[in-house]
């Protein structure tokens, strides 16, 4: 064994930073985030850090269940190679199958450490094929004439691509999205129902904006996770793109999906899946022809960043959702990617991600 690349210590630390404004989305309504953040030291000196989003019924780990797991995992990490790190990863699946955002975090510290010790950049660690990203911004659940605000102010700061949070009520979700329209004319609008209409209201939603001159250009998980006949049905029908969120969490469902139509676009989270059962996400997208799109849940610089070098190593994703880190009243995290409006460059000549915790020091 390289004896430098050998884990010596794992840290464990709560990740809290307020929301300028509660997110609410049909699933859930957040002011502050409580996530986790781990460190993992190597032998040779490197360290790496990832994030842990806990955001339930959303992710599965809530954060008891997410702490007790990470501190037990901890200790199987103590001696392993960060080199073997598909090793540790399939570890980590067969006995943390349903904790995909404890997952996420373990692997995403043990491929930074690794990468930092190689003094090599994430993204070109995973292909190199962009060095930058442009992201889109999220509009939650909220009264229409907050959102039409929210709309001119991103229209100002150069955002292209809108994503409005809907699925709570129709007739709510239109006059917001009207407001929108109106704040943000031209820009890419994308809806995002987190899985809670049915394929009436979708239809209803649809017809009422086609009726205002308004066309989304992405309708991101309309349906119930487990409505696979609804999501084909509205594939086929919607005159939209159907991109799979909720539905797509590992490699056999995105099989499925690509076997059965039931989408067009797969939305790649790490908190879903870990890195691993992602990158075979991704291959599979690609082998059935279906667009990606990178996202996450609510996050910092930490995550997101992670996110951001392997959207772009890999190339090929038209939907990039990673604005959370901007919602934040105070960031938490040194170094990493530098945003310029909608674009997240990201530096070749750091090694891993570049980011750490405020509280750990600079990386």
């Amino acid at each position: 064994m390289n004896r430098e690349l050998q884990i010596r210590q794992v840290d464990i630390q709560s990740l809290e930073a307020p929301l300028a404004a509660p997110f609410t989305c049909a699933s859930s309504d957040l002011g502050r985030v409580r996530n986790l953040a781990l460190r993992v030291a190597l032998e040779g000196g490197a360290s790496g850090w990832g994030e842990i989003a806990i955001l339930p019924p959303i992710t599965v780990e809530d954060e008891a269940a997410a702490r007790a797991a990470l501190e037990e995992e901890a200790g199987r990490l103590l001696g392993s190679n960060a080199g073997e790190w598909r090793r540790i990863a399939a570890g980590l699946l067969e006995r943390r199958a349903a904790f995909g955002s404890v997952r996420a975090g373990i692997e995403t510290a043990v491929l930074d450490a690794l990468t930092r010790s190689l003094g090599v950049a994430l993204f070109h660690f995973f292909g190199g094929t962009e060095d930058s990203l442009v992201t889109d911004m999220t509009i939650p659940i909220c009264p229409a004439e907050a959102a039409g605000v929210l709309a001119a102010r991103y229209r100002e700061d150069g955002f292209d691509t809108l994503k409005a949070k809907i699925g709570r009520d129709v007739g709510e979700d239109f006059a917001r999205l009207l407001a929108i329209r109106r704040g943000h004319p031209h820009c890419r609008l994308i809806l995002d129902a987190n899985a809670a209409y049915s394929v009436a209201q979708v239809f209803e939603l649809l017809g009422q904006l086609r009726a205002a001159g308004i066309e989304p250009a992405l309708l991101e998980q309309p349906v119930a996770r487990e409505d696979w006949e609804g999501l084909g049905r509205l594939a086929r029908e919607a005159g939209v793109p159907v991109a799979a969120d909720e539905s797509c969490r590992t490699p056999e469902d995105a099989v499925r999906i690509g076997r059965g139509g039931l989408a067009q676009v797969l939305n790649i989270k790490l908190a879903k899946s870990g890195v691993v059962q992602t990158l075979d996400i991704a291959a599979i997208a690609r082998a059935f022809g279906l667009g990606l799109m990178i996202g996450g849940m609510v996050e910092t610089r930490l995550g997101m960043g992670f996110s951001a070098h392997l959207a772009a190593g890999l190339g090929g994703f038209d939907w990039v959702d990673l604005d959370t880190p901007l919602l934040f009243t105070d960031d938490p995290i040194t170094g990493g990617y530098r945003r310029e409006g909608a674009r997240y460059r990201l530096d070749g000549d750091t090694p891993g991600h570049g980011a750490a915790l405020r509280a750990w020091g600079s990386p």
